[in-house]
């Protein structure tokens, strides 16, 4: 163990930090996954994200760019009802970054964009499957923590953030036509990503 921290230690002291004029390119992985078990059934939930960003950092702590994100999720129920729900977005975002010392930074992005939905229904016990497709926005703030590994490189981790969404639908379940939701989703939630500035 003190081995592994001395090498930690040494990445560290050799860490290079982010400068003015330098190019970011970043991609987050999110993954969640929930069993519930009632009375002897089974409910299951996944969920898997990707978001990659590319941006330019113009000051010693800000960044501006564009970033993409891709997310699937499927939830299976006890009544053989299944729910898959496909996203993509796509946007731009405003960081702000803070160094704590050579190894930690924290930052937070401030991102908003247009995204699109595709949200589908079946029950192989009940004729009633729907496919909902939608169009919207989003805007979100998402706290983060940097560690810096060496040339440039550092693991991003993040436990939530704060967000609002809005998608109008343009399906075949007429019961939903917009969704609206805010999100706080602080310790509901974990993604890790890998960053490299040029």
């Amino acid at each position: 163990m003190k081995k592994i921290l001395f090498i930690l230690a040494l990445i560290a002291v050799n860490a290079a930090n982010a400068q003015k004029g330098s190019i970011l390119v970043m991609g987050n992985f999110t993954y969640q996954s929930q069993n519930t078990t009632n009375s002897g059934l089974e409910d299951k939930a996944n969920y898997f994200g990707f978001s990659p960003k590319v941006g330019y950092q113009f000051h010693e702590n800000w960044t501006i760019g564009i970033g993409a994100e891709f997310s699937s999720s499927k939830q299976e129920y006890m009544n053989n009802a299944e729910y898959k729900t496909n996203t993509y977005a796509v946007g731009g975002f405003l960081r702000y970054s803070k160094p704590l010392n050579q190894t930690f930074s924290a930052y937070a992005d401030l991102g908003a964009g247009y995204q699109n939905r595709k949200e589908r229904r079946s029950n192989s016990d009940v004729p009633f499957d729907y496919t909902n497709k939608g169009n919207g926005f989003y805007i979100a703030v998402t706290p983060a923590i940097l560690i810096n590994v060496g040339n440039g490189f550092g693991l991003n981790f993040n436990i939530g953030g704060l967000g609002y969404s809005s998608i109008n639908y343009d399906g075949d379940n007429g019961d939903i036509d917009s969704d609206k939701n805010f999100n706080f989703t602080f310790g509901q939630g974990f993604s890790f990503g890998i960053s490299k500035n040029f």
